[in-house]
């Protein structure tokens, strides 16, 4: 019997499988795509039913030649890249390619984890190519290729070269831009809340919230009304009018699938979509265990499928009991719904073998990853454990005509909390918001009792407006409103970050000015495709293709009808930024020339109007408005490396300080916040800087050669407890800011204020 060949899409994947398939099979690897459309032109023949010309990808043409020759080498040829509609079209253009050069059969495998079982059971039970499959992901690039290389142009014409368009990536942008125009929008409107700290016959004291005001659900508006609240409850004696007492069970989450994986890394880990991608292909692919060679841990991690094997379901529930006790395990397994549009035959995200504890590998994982996979062998064997069980007490208080209400609990029996508890996007310590007023023990009163108020705290509140979205946020929000698909998230946060449209502020999502912009001339001329609804209707139409429903050439002309339409229009009619140059008061100090505002990449800069002779730039004030060209203002000092004063600059990111003598010399440094750095005999003050991925964090203005750093904002503040030399400022969603001392946890409370 002769070889046959096996071909992958990564190359870590082939040791692996070389262990498993054995000497009789050559294992290649395509490194991905092989062949895509051509960068410099469309590549795509509208005129003849949208017939796209596939080229080998640049620097492909080697392996392409050495799957070739494999191929006259072998009886049999299994594709077998990832199952997914990416993998599916790389299987169909590998086999288009290597066909004529063998006489043998070619088959299409895939499979969901990298083990032995899994690996030679899809040998053993070939399939043909799924053309609806490729089909569908050939609409979806044509799609792609038509708005980006459509409009991308016009953008270049209008404003800028180098700015770009994206079918799905743009509707994202939109998103976020709405968002930060309701935060802009928003009205503060002020609340108050009063709060008696109260003893009963039993300790521990407590606190209870007003609730209802002469049976009617209270809302103080003002400090006016607070007041005549506090008036009302001069000499009242509080009584326990009720207590409720209530046993409740929580049920856990799921397992993962792409979106939620990327979520909850994203709160638990602070990982980008992106970074938990990178490793989450890494954990599938294998990782080197010792003597067990190489393993794959996980399985595919591109799914919107809640669906676990029979097999993955059994050897859960024989772990459970044994780890954990019998009292852990369900009479029946956990099973959980998938949305409508989730492809079934995938599985969920999980360890290929829970009998691997992340705590026995752990030595075997780069850091990151073992916090990855931590994670997601959790959250499987917990979604398969019983509820957990809460005893819930509620004490109702009247003082008057004012109700006061006090919530506790106690968790009975932890269930499935014991391995796993799901965050939300206003905690990174794993306990989900619901129910976090209610973490305190009540001790055991009587029904009746008088209690004594040794404290009422009026406390002023200001509502907040609509937080703005963490990438996990934005993906949630992508998947509910169908925009995307598991596979591209990632992807469409990432290239939206890297075009500059949109910045990491706090660990949020802001636009930037460019991005409003590109944003508001995309939505304005396009109104029929940058919307949500209609990038929803098209993913809905690529399912429709590969599962045999729709013809994919009827796909594309019901799309490209009306926006070959709005493409000629906004030729004609897109506002013309470059053409717009607005002139100002101010004079080219190099040679005196009037200096105008132009657009450039990064948005509006003044420039001198004796271009391209004379290429001196200016930053604009802090709003860039004309007849607000700010000149650098010199700071006091000196630059550090060739004496000449220093200077405010604007940048990308803000404000910055640097030499006077630019380009000449480049030296710079943050603007600091006028806090001492408190490591020892460092003379530095905390600044506010960017690391790689964008992300805001405080560092010493001294780096590298002080290396202080905090995610958290500083406050130049010594806490009163611990004397720590400063407390940080931390942001939760529709809270007002808290402040906390990082070393010992003491938090300044208003009153403290």
């Amino acid at each position: 019997m002769g070889k046959s060949l096996l071909i992958v899409e990564s190359p870590t994947k082939v040791n692996t499988l070389k262990k498993i398939v054995g000497k009789d099979f050559i294992i290649k690897a395509s490194v991905g795509h092989l062949k895509d459309l051509p960068k410099k032109k469309l590549g795509v023949d509208v005129d003849n039913d949208f017939a796209p010309e596939y080229i080998t990808i640049r620097g492909k043409g080697k392996i392409l030649q050495e799957l070739k020759t494999a191929a006259k080498k072998c009886d049999t040829i299994y594709l077998a890249p990832d199952p997914d509609r990416e993998g599916e079209a790389i299987a169909h253009h590998i086999g288009s390619e290597v066909a004529r050069f063998t006489k043998g059969k070619i088959y299409r495998v895939t499979f969901n984890e990298i083990t032995k079982k899994a690996v030679l059971a899809a040998i053993a039970n070939p399939t043909e190519l799924n053309v609806n499959r490729v089909n569908a992901q050939q609409a979806r690039r044509i799609l792609d290729r038509l708005v980006g290389y459509k409009i991308s142009p016009i953008l270049w014409k209008k404003v800028h070269r180098g700015l770009s368009a994206g079918r799905v990536q743009s509707v994202a942008l939109r998103i976020v831009c709405e968002r930060e125009r309701e935060i802009l929008a928003f009205e503060p409107r002020e609340y108050w809340s009063i709060t008696l700290e109260l003893e009963g016959s039993q300790k521990p004291q407590f606190q209870a919230k007003l609730f209802k005001v002469d049976g009617e659900k209270a809302e103080v508006a003002n400090k006016a009304e607070a007041d005549k609240v506090l008036k009302g409850l001069e000499g009242a004696k509080p009584v326990l009018e009720d207590i409720v007492k209530k046993e409740r069970k929580r049920n856990p989450s799921a397992p993962f699938i792409t979106s939620t994986l990327q979520q909850e890394a994203s709160r638990k880990l602070n990982f980008s979509p992106k970074k938990t991608m990178m490793l989450a292909q890494r954990l599938y692919e294998g990782i080197a265990m010792g003597k067990k060679g190489t393993v794959g841990l996980i399985t595919y991690m591109r799914t919107d499928s809640v669906k676990l094997s029979d097999q993955a379901l059994e050897e859960v529930r024989a772990f459970i009991p044994e780890k954990y006790g019998k009292e852990y395990l369900p009479a029946k397994p956990n099973l959980y719904k998938s949305k409508k549009s989730a492809q079934e035959a995938h599985e969920a995200i999980r360890p290929t073998d829970v009998q691997l504890e992340p705590s026995a590998i752990k030595d075997n994982l780069e850091k990151d990853m073992f916090r990855l996979y931590q994670l997601i062998w959790s959250r499987f064997v917990s979604c398969q454990m019983v509820p957990a069980v809460l005893d819930t007490t509620q004490f109702d208080i009247q003082a008057g005509s004012y109700l006061f209400r006090s919530n506790g609990s106690i968790l009975k029996f932890a269930g499935f909390m014991k391995v796993y508890v799901e965050s939300d996007d206003d905690s990174k310590e794993g306990v989900k918001s619901e129910g976090r007023d209610e973490d305190r023990l009540l001790p055991e009163l009587e029904k009746g009792e008088t209690l004594k108020v040794h404290e009422v705290l009026p406390e002023q509140h200001f509502t907040q407006p609509p937080a703005r979205f963490s990438e996990a946020m934005l993906v949630k929000e992508l998947e509910d409103k169908g925009v995307g698909r598991p596979s591209t998230y990632a992807s469409i946060i990432s290239v939206i970050k890297d075009r500059d449209y949109i910045q990491n502020v706090e660990r949020r999502l802001q636009p930037v000015e460019l991005g409003f912009m590109i944003n508001d001339l995309l939505v304005e001329n396009f109104p029929d495709i940058m919307t949500t609804e209609f990038t929803a209707k098209m993913e809905s139409q690529l399912d429709d293709i590969e599962e045999g429903k729709l013809e994919w050439v009827d796909a594309l002309k019901s799309f490209y009808i009306p926006f070959k339409a709005d493409l000629e229009k906004a030729e004609e009619k897109m506002k013309d930024f470059k053409a717009q140059v607005e002139e100002t008061d101010e004079v080219c100090e190099k040679c005196e020339q009037p200096m105008i505002i132009k657009w450039g990449r990064f948005g509006k800069f003044m420039a001198c109007s004796g271009y391209p002779e004379c290429k001196n730039t200016r930053d604009l004030g802090e709003k860039g408005e004309k007849g607000e060209a700010a000149k650098p203002d010199e700071v006091e000092g000196e630059c550090e490396l060739c004496k000449s004063p220093l200077i405010v600059k604007r940048g990308r990111f803000g404000k910055f300080i640097a030499c006077s003598t630019y380009p000449d010399c480049k030296f710079t440094r943050p603007i600091g916040l006028g806090i001492a750095c408190p490591e020892e005999s460092c003379e530095g003050e905390i600044a506010s800087r960017r690391s790689k991925k964008g992300r805001t964090f405080y560092g010493c203005t001294k780096y590298p050669d002080c290396k202080f750093t905090s995610w958290d904002k500083p406050i130049g503040e010594a806490c009163p407890e611990c004397k720590n030399p400063f407390l940080i400022e931390k942001w939760k969603k529709n809270e007002d800011p808290s402040v906390l001392c990082p070393n010992c946890g003491f938090k300044k409370t208003d009153a403290a204020a």
